[in-house]
């Protein structure tokens, strides 16, 4: 599979390491100064860019006909845009807020236990998410996954960084030294607590996970989600 790398920090240069590993071809490095490009040397296209960058690169891909797998957080106020621009060329396309194949099994789990907490108001839900020094957006495009898992199950109709409420579910983001990426959800009452937590240990299963959705996704059409690589359901 001759695969393209749109962004080429330190997570682009983890997966072209693990798509090598396994039989790939890094056919393009393509960052910001990168003005010509041969779509047609491409069979999919991975995007961990800049967020101001997301977007247009996927539109590229798109418009081009090159299936596309995105991990870039911070651009999702045109996630819809590029969902109708996929339909219409009949592309291929999967974003996730996180490729690993962990955290993607921690949603659905995150997902059911909010389902079982829904009538059990005593108990009130808050986030924590914890990541290396680098990391620019706070909370995390996990954390707010999470977030909304838990919003789509309870009375939650909203999160807010470090602030709550009986409406609002709070999220607290650190920052502390080179963590690759903690997050705990966590449901308090007065007599005891539940807790559900994923801890990356390294970047590796980030990587594993955009290049297992870059294999899954060669021949097909639509738009598509880590739960369908997955098989979740």
């Amino acid at each position: 599979m001759r695969i393209a790398l749109f962004g080429y920090g330190k997570m682009g240069q983890m997966i072209e390491q693990i798509a090598r590993n396994r039989g790939h071809e890094i056919v393009a490095k393509i960052d910001e100064n990168t003005q010509d490009i041969d779509f047609n040397s491409m069979d999919v296209a991975i995007d961990f860019s800049m967020p101001e960058a997301a977007f247009g690169n996927i539109t590229k891909c798109l418009n081009n006909n090159v299936p596309v797998i995105s991990g870039t957080t911070g651009w999702l106020d045109k996630y819809e845009d590029a969902i109708t621009l996929c339909n219409d060329k009949k592309g291929a396309f999967i974003y996730a807020s996180n490729f690993s194949l962990g955290v993607n099994i921690f949603f659905e789990l995150n997902n059911y236990l909010a389902k079982m907490m829904q009538n059990l108001p005593e108990y009130k839900v808050s986030l924590e998410e914890i990541h290396h020094t680098q990391k620019l957006d706070a909370p995390s495009g996990t954390a707010i996954t999470l977030a909304e898992g838990v919003i789509a199950n309870s009375n939650y109709s909203e999160w807010k960084l470090d602030n709550s409420s009986d409406t609002i579910l709070p999220i607290t983001s650190k920052r502390i030294g080179k963590v690759p990426g903690t997050h705990t959800v966590d449901y308090d009452s007065v007599v005891d607590s539940i807790s559900i937590k994923h801890t990356a240990h390294n970047r590796e299963g980030f990587a594993l996970g955009a290049v297992t959705a870059a294999e899954w996704i060669i021949g097909k059409t639509g738009v598509f989600t880590m739960r369908d690589v997955l098989n979740l359901g």
